[in-house]
């Protein structure tokens, strides 16, 4: 089964194919504030997720999305400049879902609850260092990509190695 590896050290997704060869690999982004799986950390949860949801099929490269929904916007030099501090959810989505009760599954710890997703960002963002609010965040290229080779229920493994 294709599957994907997320390593927070390495800074990077990779995806395996059927029989667990890679298939591509890709710069990313994880959380400023590290690993970790409660709620409201800003950190990436760590262990066995998958993919529960794909939201954006269609939309433009640079697509806005706020509240998994599209604004209508397209990304541009001067929304950014009028939105300086807004946390930029470009293109696609993969919503994550976390597999390990008490880990990043129910309760405190949920990931999906948290709103963690596999998204796009502006390309004028750095990748290779942490600096999301707990998400993964991809070249609008590559997250389309990424979307269009994966399906609902492809496994992710985040790892801090």
């Amino acid at each position: 089964m294709m599957h994907i590896k997320i390593s927070i050290k390495q800074q990077t997704l990779t995806l395996f194919d059927d029989a667990s060869r890679v298939k591509a690999q890709y710069r990313i982004s994880t959380a400023a504030n590290g690993a970790g799986c409660e709620k409201n950390s800003g950190c990436t949860p760590l262990g066995e997720h998958m993919i529960r949801a794909k939201i954006g099929a269609g939309a433009g490269l640079n697509a806005v999305f706020v509240g998994r929904r599209p604004t209508g916007e397209v990304l541009t030099p001067e929304l950014m400049a009028e939105f300086p501090n807004r946390d930029w959810i470009l293109t696609r989505i993969l919503w994550l879902s976390g597999k390990e009760p008490g880990k990043n599954r129910l309760g405190n710890v949920d990931t999906m609850q948290r709103y963690i997703y596999i998204h796009g960002t502006p390309d004028s963002v750095a990748l290779g260092e942490a600096a999301s609010h707990g998400c993964i965040r991809m070249r609008n290229a590559d997250v389309i990509e990424l979307f269009d080779t994966v399906r609902i229920g492809t496994p992710v493994i985040i790892s801090a190695d």
